[in-house]
């Protein structure tokens, strides 16, 4: 089945044949029908299965009649990175449309937003906060809403937007097509589920695991060694881009530092830093002039980056599904990825937890030659430098057990 199935508008095949979009994806085959169709839709799926071009496509298709000026699409995003990479995907599937779009969040200036929005637009991509913002302040009309859509929702309300959702819900009045896409179904959700939307068709693409394309081993490691034996992974691991996922902000910046001062081309990606330099580490990631991004959970959707070879998580998520999304970042698309965890004694529950979703035992290794008897470091210098890149296909040579 190719896209010229679904009838979208020749504009907006453009847009899908310039990207090279040939055959739908599960996701986009279930979900686009009856949203074009005006239903209310639930798309339950993992991270990297196509689903913002799921609901993108068919609210372009929708909107090219209509008036034009006015906000007639909200998406509701839990990150400025994921607003920008669907205002991102607007723009391009939507470049011979004429339907303009803007992305919607804090960190950046407020009055730069009010003048493009006073300029007119059809699509506001919009995190919580920020469009509350404008909505109090009356910078931003939505009298014409025709479609909102709440993305990635068990994100959203797991970093605790929930009660942001219900006030911009508040605001409005009109009768609209609500879609919601999650990647699980908690209890908070389900609740909402039941409030907002009307008859809703649910499409669910497969389970609330990673992608099978992954493989996963787990580290024990005591906490203060973790540093080095980072360092010492990268060093016997070939990898191509690296995701190393910390539990707080402080810790992804030190990672990062440490990684710089031994050598590699690292950066940090955490909520407490300005837009331009989150931008500007995005960016240098996705281009491959940055190799490892060290990141909060912040970072586990929006990165829209096929090439991650390997997600290492530092620390232990708070959760298992917390868990299936930092590692949905590798293996997109039928590529192949690795995930290394690292585990402490406390993590115990956890890995069970992990291990229940997966419907098996993961792997615990230890690394050849790495001295976990060793004491908490007193000085960063101990840390190796970094060699000269290992020839293609090279592994780690570990014990498995």
């Amino acid at each position: 089945m190719s896209f010229q199935t679904f009838n979208f508008h020749p504009s907006i095949m453009a847009g899908v044949q310039a990207l090279g979009y040939v055959t739908p994806t599960p996701i986009q085959l279930k979900a686009i029908p009856p949203i074009m169709q005006g239903r209310d839709v639930i798309g339950l799926a993992q991270t990297g299965t196509g689903k913002t071009a799921a609901f993108v496509l068919p609210i372009l298709h929708r909107l090219l009649p209509g008036p034009r000026g006015v906000v007639r699409a909200l998406i509701v995003s839990p990150t400025r990175e994921l607003a920008e990479q669907t205002c991102e995907a607007i723009n391009e599937l939507g470049r011979q449309t004429g339907l303009s779009s803007i992305a919607i969040y804090g960190g950046i200036s407020m009055s730069q937003q009010t003048q493009r929005l006073r300029r007119g637009v059809e699509i506001a991509v919009a995190c919580p906060g920020r469009l509350l913002d404008h909505l109090w302040k009356g910078t931003i009309e939505l009298t014409h809403l025709e479609i909102l859509v709440i993305d990635e929702a068990d994100r959203m309300f797991d970093m605790g937007f929930l009660p942001d959702v219900r006030s911009i819900l508040s605001c409005l009045l009109k009768p609209r097509q609500t879609l919601l896409f999650s990647a699980t179904m908690p209890d908070d959700i389900r609740r909402l589920v039941r409030e907002i939307l009307h008859d809703p068709v649910t499409v669910q693409i497969g389970r609330s695991a990673p992608a099978a394309t992954v493989s996963h081993a787990l580290y024990p490691v005591k906490q203060h060694l973790k540093t080095a034996l980072l360092m010492e992974l990268l060093r016997h691991t070939d990898t191509e881009s690296v995701l190393v996922f910390t539990r707080t902000k402080h810790r992804a910046e030190r990672v990062a530092q440490q990684l710089e001062r031994a050598g590699y081309n690292a950066t940090s990606l955490q909520g407490d830093l300005p837009q331009h330099r989150r931008q500007a580490a995005l960016d240098g990631f996705r281009d491959g002039s940055l190799k490892i991004l060290v990141a909060t959970d912040i970072a586990s959707r929006g990165i829209d980056v096929l090439r991650i070879s390997h997600v290492i998580n530092y620390d232990m998520p708070d959760s298992a599904d917390a868990y299936t999304h930092r590692i949905g970042r590798t293996g997109r698309v039928d590529q192949t990825g690795d995930a290394f965890t690292f585990v402490t004694a406390e993590d115990t529950p956890m890995v069970h937890a992990i291990e229940r979703i997966l419907n098996a035992t993961l792997e615990r290794r230890t690394l050849q030659g790495f001295d976990y008897a060793a004491l908490l470091p007193s000085t960063e210098s101990r840390f190796p430098s970094r060699p000269g890149r290992r020839p293609a296909g090279q592994r780690m040579l570990a014990h498995r057990r």
